[in-house]
């Protein structure tokens, strides 16, 4: 789960923004279980993209 997703039961902001006290814990405990807690799916996929893309320029040199 990313953190762009979650509100917060304290103050209904995002937990991303980091309105409060609580926002700010949380936010930083869920970046400290999973680092890639802060990197958005859309992100994701572009990474994703970019190394199947490198792999397959690898393939073909390799050819």
């Amino acid at each position: 789960m990313t953190v762009d997703r979650l509100v917060c039961a304290n103050c209904a902001g995002p937990v991303s923004e980091g309105r409060c006290a609580v926002c700010r814990a949380n936010r930083a405990r869920m970046q400290q279980e999973n680092p890639f807690a802060a990197i958005s799916p859309a992100a994701l996929i572009a990474l994703l993209v970019a190394l199947l893309a490198v792999v397959w320029v690898v393939h073909e040199a390799a050819v």
